[in-house]
């Protein structure tokens, strides 16, 4: 299975594993799983620390994708298709752009998205598979 990860997640998987709940962490660690970061995750981190509304125990934005690397994720881009195309769920459960990218990401390549937001599952009308 692959799985795109929400941006909490992202940060809950590096500073505190234990705001995870043990079906993420099972998938999390089955070496088996393709685990995704996209690079929007690391855009909003950045902009949420820099505004102070992000406190991350003394580590930077800029050592994440290192971080990410180490624990063995992916990176994913944001393509020009996904971008150009974001308009398409005409449906607006969300107002949060880095949330509604992210979802749109994982329905345009077919990953599960890895959220504790439960607001997101709204979306499953238009292919969204989540887990958390």
């Amino acid at each position: 299975m692959n799985y795109l990860l929400d941006t909490h997640v992202v940060i809950w998987s590096i500073l505190d594993r234990n705001r995870l709940s043990k079906q993420v962490i099972n998938e999390l660690e089955n070496s088996e799983n393709g685990i995704f970061v996209s690079s929007l995750s690391f855009w909003e981190i950045s902009l949420k620390f820099s505004s102070g509304k992000l406190k991350m125990n003394g580590l930077r934005p800029e050592k994440l994708p290192e971080l990410v690397k180490q624990i063995g994720f992916e990176f994913i881009s944001l393509s020009p298709t996904d971008a150009s195309s974001y308009n398409t769920p005409t449906a607006y459960y969300h107002k949060d752009p880095f949330d509604r990218m992210l979802i749109w990401q994982a329905i345009q390549q077919n990953l599960t998205l890895v959220t504790k937001d439960e607001r997101i599952q709204q979306y499953s009308s238009f292919g969204l598979k989540t887990l958390w």
